[in-house]
């Protein structure tokens, strides 16, 4: 069985206006979802030494992830005070915690390289160590988040030629079918060393493109919107975990669209058991 790791963030999720929290991140997220379907996940980070962080450790054990590398800091666990408008979520402040000085060490690296595939995502401040496991042997993957961030060009630069599968929320002008978005995607494959670049676009589905051919993606409607947070990463979660089973683009693709569906549907970033 490949497994993969994820290396980079976990904090809280507050929703303060409704009295709701939860465990999350977007790579313990992604490793999350991976697991449920039938991915050995290890998950490298540091969470804080408080009530936040045990409680961090105990949710990612009971899940199954690996923890030996996910080490423990004196100090607050991040978070982030959250809002919900209807079914969708309003980021508000975000407390840093101990991530603000987590590193990634050379023990780190070389077991990050030791899985089949490694992903992180742009708010997990382990850019500078893709390279260096892309150079080790794994397959990397990077959630770029928002396409029209202004940061968006900095990390790219950093990270080129060091990711494999890139992820991007489009938020071009028009659909997945505009020119504009179909070059945004080949530039990223031409320019940036990417095999496979990939945007979601809502409720229009995604597209990826591996240098040859671009493919299109569909949704898997869900009739009842909780709550849009975790779609991204539940998609990729899909998508990658389609990668190590050996599956096609356009299969990937559907597998994304599966699991995205399913994570809407509650209102927790990944299916949580009782």
């Amino acid at each position: 069985m490949k497994k993969a790791a994820g290396i980079g963030d976990n904090c809280i999720d507050d929703y303060t206006n409704i009295g709701r929290r939860y465990p999350t991140g977007n790579v313990v997220d992604t490793g999350v979802n991976m697991a449920k379907l039938g991915i050995p996940v290890s998950i490298i980070s540091t969470t804080g030494s408080d009530e936040n962080g045990k409680w961090m450790i105990d949710a990612l054990t009971k899940e199954g992830l690996d923890l030996s590398h996910f080490k423990v800091a004196e100090g607050k666990t991040a978070i982030t005070y959250m809002t919900l408008d209807e079914n969708d979520r309003v980021h508000g402040e975000y407390e840093e915690g101990v991530l603000e000085n987590i590193v990634f060490d050379e023990e780190d690296i070389r077991f990050a390289a030791e899985h089949d595939l490694v992903f992180t995502a742009f708010w997990g401040k382990a850019e500078h160590v893709m390279g260096k496991i892309h150079d080790l042997g794994a397959t990397t993957a990077f959630d770029y988040a928002t396409s029209n961030d202004e940061r968006l060009p900095d990390m790219l630069e950093v990270t080129r030629g060091a990711i494999d599968y890139g992820f991007f929320s489009y938020k071009g002008v028009g659909s997945r079918n505009n020119p504009e978005a179909r070059a945004f995607l080949k530039d990223k494959v031409e320019n940036y060393g990417m095999k496979v670049a990939v945007a979601t676009f809502g409720e229009e589905g995604s597209l990826a493109y591996d240098g040859k051919v671009f493919y299109e993606g569909g949704i898997v409607p869900q009739a009842c919107v909780v709550n849009t947070v975790g779609a991204g990463d539940s998609f990729i979660a899909g998508f990658l975990a389609g990668v190590l089973k050996g599956r096609d683009i356009s299969g990937c693709l559907r597998d994304g669209a599966r699991v995205a569906s399913k994570v809407v549907g509650v209102f927790e970033p990944w299916v949580m058991e009782d």
